[in-house]
């Protein structure tokens, strides 16, 4: 039995490691400092690493980055999970890669996980986290607010209940509908980018496709100069 598992863990290991190639290194060398067994077995980029693999399918002139650490007005930054600049606009992901049922509202600070067996779990809520991130990009980009399409990805382990989102740019969905909401966006929404657009645009960014342990170092390096 163990034998047959590790011999399905080598296969999808190499079965992804194009996909993963791209999600750590994108088009220009940066790094999310991830390995890909790393990045599978981490929870966190595990969600993010697969959202990445579904919105590969989409194509070009479509670009995407992963792990953007984006300056805040009040100095710090923020991570974003990733980042899709298309023709129609750009669209902005939050990860969640939860188990058990979720409840939550735009309107509601918190959303609730509940599981069949253990406590329930309360967190912040990811419209509003993505807001923020969206609010960065916007000032980063000095873009009007309709240029962004907010995007919160549950795992395909979890079940939405009690999901009220009325907000037109703001979808919130399991991981395996997030291709087909994009194409459903894409043909509804008018053209705003020319494809030279999006190679600007992700050149800007790319520029802040920074790991945490790199921008450590950076703090590190900062410190010893002064």
């Amino acid at each position: 039995m163990e034998t047959l598992l590790f011999f399905i863990i080598l296969v999808f290991l190499i079965a992804a490691r194009p996909n993963h190639i791209r999600f750590v290194k994108s088009d220009n060398g940066s790094a999310s400092g991830h390995s890909l067994a790393g990045a599978l077995l981490d929870k966190g980029t595990s969600g993010e690493f697969m959202i990445y693999s579904h919105l590969e399918k989409l194509g070009e002139p479509n670009r995407l980055l992963p792990h953007l650490h984006l300056p805040k007005s009040d100095g710090t930054t923020i991570e974003i999970d990733l980042v899709m600049i298309a023709r129609t606009g750009i669209y902005v992901f939050e990860s969640k890669n939860f188990s058990g049922c979720i409840f939550g509202d735009e309107d509601s600070r918190y959303w609730t996980q509940t599981m069949k067996r253990g406590p329930k779990h309360q967190f912040y809520n990811p419209i509003w986290e993505n807001e923020s991130s969206i609010s960065s990009l916007k000032r980063q980009l000095a873009l009007e607010a309709d240029a962004f399409k907010s995007y919160v990805v549950f795992s395909d382990r979890c079940t939405l209940k009690k999901m009220y989102v009325q907000s037109g740019p703001v979808k919130v969905v399991n991981r395996h509908l997030i291709v087909r909401e994009i194409i459903k966006d894409m043909a509804e929404l008018p053209d705003i980018f020319t494809p030279l657009e999006i190679k600007q645009i992700y050149s800007e960014l790319a520029l802040y496709t920074l790991t945490a342990a790199a921008i450590g170092q950076a703090r590190i390096e900062t410190v010893r100069l002064e």
